[in-house]
């Protein structure tokens, strides 16, 4: 494998800041990531079109583009991949209001062909898709294969958001990404770091990712007296203070972000779905907790250190927010332990998407977690 690294200059050109590809040479996939209004650019798009003109082009808008050990001061990034023996195939399908998303997200799997299939990373807009019923029709679809990926991001703004897969960006798109080839090794981790606090309770009231009551008492006023002065910056102060849901005693947790509330009704709308009967609790920040949740993460990758890789890094613009000026040490901690060989690129997001440690073959939604894919060739 070999990787090359390119940047978006002030001057709308791409400067290549590492070469592992020679200037005639194609790329088996190019990953791009960056500010709204850039990605959704028709002209620079086609720029980098003409720059791999036979290669695969995934990306989405973001909320900070990662390039290496820290958050990179470009507007946009791109990472061309050439693979020495493996491939790639790239299928998306564009969501319309009112369908079916479970069927949709499982339709677009089943268009991978399944011979010599690895790994399937997963782009999707990060608004106007419900990110639950996604992995649920991609779980359904697909079984034995690791799914790992993420929501495409616009800063903090939570206006629009774009994913591209080999032309123009659109909003409501998915995009999924197929990995093949005996020599592939592919592992992930995920992992949050949040402290939780208060007591279990139970959601007793709630329709997708709306939450209506918590114990019988409108969930917005019980997430106020638990957020004391932070109460009055809502919704924005909410992405500091998570939700934590499980379904059973045992069950691993999934946290969600609050994206929006409504002040008639008393209810929160998250990111994933907050199903009714299921246990809540409050989290709330930790820096050095949630840096060494990025460490934790990479730690449960298996890695070769003499061997190039790849790191597609998905992380939640919440932790973002929260560390403020300390975010590159996440993902300094990050590239310490997966070591000097492995090329970071990624984007925070307004959602991940990968397994369980217990169960790497089902993905789920996580809000707040830093998710990570390693890939290379034997």
């Amino acid at each position: 494998m070999r990787v090359s690294n390119l940047v978006l200059n002030d001057s709308g050109d791409w400067d290549c800041i590492s070469k592992g590809l020679n200037e005639a040479e194609s790329a088996d996939i190019v990953f791009l990531f960056g500010d709204t209004d850039r990605i959704k650019d028709k002209k620079i798009f086609q720029k980098i079109k003409e720059r791999f003109p036979d290669s695969h082009i995934v990306g989405s808008s973001s909320s900070g583009n990662i390039l290496g050990k820290e958050i990179s001061k470009n507007s946009l990034v791109a990472t061309a991949v050439k693979f020495e023996s493996s491939r790639v195939e790239v299928q998306h399908a564009d969501y319309v209001d009112g369908a079916n998303l479970e069927e949709v997200s499982a339709e677009l799997i089943h268009k991978l062909s399944r011979d010599g299939l690895k790994h399937v990373f997963v782009l999707s807009d990060g608004l106007k898709i419900n990110g639950s019923e996604l992995v649920k029709g991609i779980n359904n679809a697909l079984e034995g294969i690791e799914v790992t990926g993420g929501l495409a991001g616009d800063g903090a703004k939570f206006e629009e958001t774009f994913v591209l897969c080999d032309d123009e960006a659109k909003e409501s798109r998915i995009a999924v990404v197929g990995f093949y080839g005996e020599n592939l090794v592919i592992s992930s981790g995920c992992f949050g770091g949040w402290s939780e606090f208060g007591a279990y309770r139970t959601i007793t009231k709630s329709k997708g990712n709306v939450l209506y009551e918590i114990d019988n008492e409108p969930a917005l006023d019980l997430y106020k007296t638990y957020l004391g002065t932070y109460a009055a910056d809502l919704p924005s102060s909410g992405l500091r203070f998570p939700l934590s849901i499980k379904k059973n005693e045992g069950d691993p947790e999934v946290i969600r972000t609050l994206l929006a509330v409504d002040e008639e009704e008393k209810t929160i709308t998250f990111a994933g779905d907050v199903p009714q009967g299921y246990s809540a609790r409050l989290m709330k920040p930790d820096t050095d907790k949630l840096i060494d949740g990025a460490g934790h993460a990479a730690s449960e990758i298996t890695i070769a250190n003499d061997k190039p890789a790849l790191g597609l890094v998905v992380s939640c613009v919440g932790r973002k927010i929260v560390l403020g000026q300390l975010i590159d040490e996440e993902l300094q901690e990050v590239g310490d332990v997966l070591g000097k060989n492995i090329n970071l690129v990624g984007f925070y997001s307004y959602g991940e998407i990968a397994p369980f440690e217990v169960n790497k073959l089902k993905c789920e939604l996580h809000n707040q977690t830093m998710t990570l894919t390693a890939i290379y060739e034997n």
